[in-house]
């Protein structure tokens, strides 16, 4: 199989999953080894940027998928109408931050850094696809692990998480010791 070829069994691969698809499924389906893959993919992904196709392909973690461009969005927003838009309410995003930061992590332990319960919150963003379930901690009860999805990757415009910023443990405790004193000053009010 030629080059051409291989990228036309990558593009026809990605456009017919939708959803991300794993560099070792496309070395299998290419009889190919995994970094030859990765290097045919990430030239593909270089040439379609510089010719300013409508697509273009995203990268998350060891997985690839066929995305329309950003700048395209008006342009499908004029076909499909209003796309349906999620808004994360302040409580949501704080969730969010503490799991994504803190994965894998108990419910009860981001009900202790935020001070409050977290259950709808961590329901809701698991309906969004953002959180998902990692399975049980091995401790009494066995209560469930979350953590983030390839989902929320795509939404924030990550590849994997060592993208996110990072926080020093100073500012970990100081943003603690604020949701302790706001717990603390709603429960004496």
């Amino acid at each position: 199989m030629d080059r051409r070829q291989q990228e036309a069994v990558i593009e026809a691969v990605l456009f017919a999953m939708g959803d991300s698809v794993e560099l070792g499924k496309l070395a299998e389906a290419l009889g190919e080894e995994k970094e030859t893959v990765r290097q045919i993919v990430v030239e593909m992904k270089k040439r379609w940027e510089q010719e300013g196709r409508g697509i273009a392909i995203a990268e998350f973690e060891d997985s690839f998928q066929m995305c329309t461009r950003g700048e395209m969005y008006e342009y499908l927003v004029r076909v499909a109408k209003t796309p349906r838009k999620y808004v994360l309410t302040d409580s949501l995003m704080e969730t969010l931050s503490i799991i994504a930061y803190k994965q894998p992590v108990t419910r009860l332990d981001v009900e202790r850094i935020r001070g409050v319960n977290s259950d709808h919150a961590v329901n809701r963003l698991i309906e969004l696809e953002l959180v998902m379930e990692l399975g049980r901690m091995d401790a009494p009860g066995r209560p469930l692990l979350f953590g983030t999805t390839e989902q929320f990757l795509r939404s924030f415009g990550v590849k994997s998480l060592e993208e996110l910023p990072r926080l020093n443990e100073g500012k970990w405790e100081e943003f603690k010791q604020e949701a302790e004193e706001e717990a603390n000053l709603s429960l004496q009010v």
